[in-house]
């Protein structure tokens, strides 16, 4: 497919002006999986005359076969500068030490608040949390969090900022269930052997995973991780990832203005981190998890935020 170039001067404006002013945060490609990317060539036709088109085809991918833009992440870089991740990191294991997260979701604008091991008291993660757009549970093999603890989370979530929930292959997954089934009503369970790529899914209910959501942008290949839990079913979440051997490892809370994602591969985070799609995953899950279709430009790094107020000025001056 082909338009001819130039486009028209309204359709110019309209691209430039009334587009960006909504969701300056998010890239062009938000919501799509396989995004196209549009590029003049020039064309001789049989007469002689040369014209020049914009025609649609794939971007430059990586080794794995993603797009390698970060124009294909689903926000720009510096979004969300100024929103905190708080992670309750409570698998320890000499190799996980966070960087890798952290460097990804620093791209984004969100630096990273950590509990290694234990958890802090109910008290002490309120007031933590008081400055968090998110939490990230990470779970271990024993239960480490209380009925205290859960009754903050359960707060935090249903204040509508987002809940990420990791738990792994058995029996890593005990505060993953505590936490899951408080806000969720579902649990994860089993040990699969993973370490495959997965692709767009095909087909409902078997590997791979959904196409075209916030989370997915510029996804077009996935690791699952390394051995991985099952999620169990349940009418209030929607499927997002299911492994190679078709079990369902991540799975998304988006009702009433909550958000949540519940995953069983956590190994995802640290393992074959450059094999396929984790940096992007990692950094879209954040930034839908910020929730900013309830929270607006609170939620908006300052520098993008004056972007869209300038962008807004401009459309103004046209009219």
């Amino acid at each position: 497919m082909y338009r001819k170039a130039p486009l028209a001067p309204i359709c110019l404006l309209a691209v430039l002006f009334f587009a960006p002013s909504a969701f300056a945060q998010f890239n062009a490609a938000r919501g799509q999986s396989a995004p196209m990317e549009s590029v003049e060539r020039e064309y001789r036709d049989k007469d002689g005359t040369v014209s020049r088109r914009i025609v649609e085809q794939k971007p430059q991918a990586d080794a794995h076969g993603n797009p390698h833009s970060p124009k294909y992440d689903l926000a720009v870089d510096g979004a969300f500068e100024g929103q905190t991740v708080a992670v309750l990191q409570l698998y320890v294991d000499s190799a996980f030490d966070f960087s890798l997260p952290r460097a990804a979701l620093a791209e984004k604008g969100f630096s990273v608040y950590r509990w290694i091991k234990e958890p802090p008291s109910p008290e002490e993660l309120e007031k933590q949390l008081a400055k968090a757009c998110q939490l990230w549970v990470i779970s271990d093999s024993s239960r480490k969090l209380n009925e205290g603890h859960l009754k903050v989370i359960k707060k935090f979530f249903d204040s509508g900022r987002g809940v990420y929930i990791w738990g792994d292959n058995e029996p890593y997954y005990a505060d993953a269930n505590y936490v899951a089934e408080a806000l969720l009503g579902v649990t994860m369970s089993g040990n699969l052997p993973g370490q495959q790529v997965v692709s767009v899914q095909e087909q409902s209910g078997k590997k791979g995973f959904m196409l075209n959501h916030d989370i997915t942008t510029g996804l077009e290949f996935l690791y699952e991780g390394v051995t991985i839990a099952t999620i169990a079913p349940n009418p209030h979440l929607t499927p997002l990832i299911h492994g190679s051997a078709d079990n369902l490892v991540a799975a998304i809370y988006d009702r009433d203005g909550k958000r949540a994602v519940l995953d069983g591969a956590f190994t995802r985070l640290y393992v074959s981190w450059d094999t396929a799609g984790s940096g992007r995953y990692v950094k879209n899950a954040a930034s839908w998890l910020v929730n900013y279709e309830r929270f607006g430009d609170k939620v908006v790094g300052a520098k993008v935020a004056n972007e869209k107020v300038s962008v807004k000025t401009s459309d103004k001056r046209l009219r």
